[in-house]
């Protein structure tokens, strides 16, 4: 009976870390932190939450990655200079986060990408910002976040199997 209790503990306890899992979007899919792509559009849509991360691929010196407010993202100015490597990683806080290239006419030219991310301990959106509609899909079709699903019901199925010999 105890290991019974100790398995309906630990499956709680992977159910609980699946449903935490961090995502990591690369900003632009294949085309990248550059002058161009549509961010708005590229954002639409995608189950952002606090503790996600986002990775900005740009040509190194040639943009910037800067996080401003928003009277900044409004007005594509920052005194700030960001980062210039060629590959920035910024992580999510819950409610709106706002990003500029600051580079000559960038941010003008429509480099700038606002999200707003949910609490990631509520599961809920924040009250400001567009609500996500539709979850992220891998290459595979399948939704992102459910990549762990999979693994973690054969690991309930062994466990369940171990239990009851």
């Amino acid at each position: 009976m105890a290991s019974s209790s100790a398995l309906i503990a630990l499956l709680v306890v992977l159910g609980c870390a699946a449903a935490a899992t961090a995502m990591t979007y690369t900003v632009g899919e294949g085309q990248g932190w550059t002058v161009g792509p549509n961010y708005s559009t590229w954002a639409s849509g995608k189950p952002f939450v606090a503790g996600d991360k986002l990775v900005f691929n740009y040509a190194s010196q040639a943009h910037t990655v800067t996080e401003v407010t928003k009277s900044d993202y409004d007005a594509c100015s920052s005194t700030a200079n960001g980062e210039n490597g060629g590959s920035t990683t910024t992580t999510l806080k819950a409610g709106d986060n706002y990003y500029i290239c600051t580079v000559g006419t960038h941010c003008s030219a429509g480099m700038k990408l606002a999200i707003t991310a949910a609490d990631s301990s509520s599961g809920s959106p924040p009250a400001t910002g567009t609500p996500p509609t539709t979850p992220s899909t891998t290459p595979s079709g399948a939704p992102a976040r459910l990549h762990a699903v999979p693994v973690l019901a054969a690991a309930a199925g062994v466990l369940v199997k171990l239990a009851l010999f």
